[in-house]
């Protein structure tokens, strides 16, 4: 039906929102393995996780920039949590 539809078309991500949540799930959960150093494979640096994280379709579209912007942003995040 037409509303059908239209709520699949609205509920789409582009691939920067996709990456946008990838990037930044990524970046939390290194972030709790590296509480724990055992848990991350030895020199694996974050950049390093988020690519292993990151789907093959999308890394195309992976920057420094992005990656830095969304670093940025869960860290001022985190900090005004706590």
């Amino acid at each position: 039906s037409e509303i059908t539809r239209f709520s699949t078309q609205i509920m789409a991500l582009s691939n920067r929102e996709k990456l946008l949540v990838v990037v930044s799930n990524a970046i939390s959960v290194y972030s709790v393995y590296a509480k724990n150093p055992d848990t991350l494979p030895k020199n694996m640096s974050m950049v390093d996780f988020i690519l292993k994280a990151t789907p093959d379709d999308l890394k195309k579209e992976l920057t420094m920039d992005l990656i830095d912007e969304v670093f940025a942003f869960v860290s001022q995040t985190q900090s005004e949590l706590s």
